[in-house]
């Protein structure tokens, strides 16, 4: 591994996902468990960049957060930034309760990496497609009501979720700015 960062959070499968993409770029990441405030806001970018910011404050070390909402489109963009709460509050049989013929959703994810309190870098990405109809898969979050544009099984049932996600995507354009800053300063 060519290089070790932070990865801020208390989701212990957001960081094994995490850490499994990333080591396929030569990054390793270290896991810094810690239960980060999230704010109430519309904007993914706002709540990212406070956790980062306040992750440092934490660690005085660089440091990335993720965060991540699933936006439907029936339902205006809900649950979006506050899909964590809603999971916890109503779960995927909740979503599921919710809909009715339109299903299209779109999953965003966005990482934000700090290494100053003044700091803070963003990379986003999203990724289209549909919600179930049913349950499908045994995995965190969303992922088993969650069909990626172009799939027919959710991101709990897909063998190669970990590289067509949102997360990937954003983790992908994290790691590939990364490694040009470590080289272009010598490390």
């Amino acid at each position: 591994m060519s290089s070790s960062v932070l990865f801020a959070s208390s989701n212990e499968n957001k960081f094994k996902e995490a850490r499994a993409i990333l080591s396929g770029f030569g990054i390793s990441l270290e896991f810094f468990k810690c239960k980060l405030q999230e704010i109430q806001t519309n904007s993914l970018e706002e709540i990212a960049q406070h956790k980062a910011r306040q992750a440092f404050s934490f660690c005085s070390k660089p440091v990335i957060i993720e965060d991540d909402g699933l936006f439907i489109s029936s339902l205006k963009g809900f649950p979006g930034p506050y899909s964590s709460f809603v999971f916890d509050t109503i779960g995927n049989k909740g979503i599921l309760r919710l809909l009715a013929k339109q299903r299209n959703a779109t999953f965003r994810s966005i990482i934000a990496y700090c290494e100053t309190e003044k700091y803070v870098m963003f990379f986003d990405a999203n990724v289209c497609g549909k919600i179930s109809r049913k349950i499908q898969g045994r995995k965190w979050g969303f992922d088993p009501i969650f069909v990626p544009e172009g799939q027919t099984l959710t991101y709990s049932q897909l063998k190669n979720k970990n590289i067509i996600s949102h997360r990937y995507l954003a983790l992908k354009k994290f790691a590939n700015w990364y490694l040009r800053k470590k080289k272009s300063s010598g490390q």
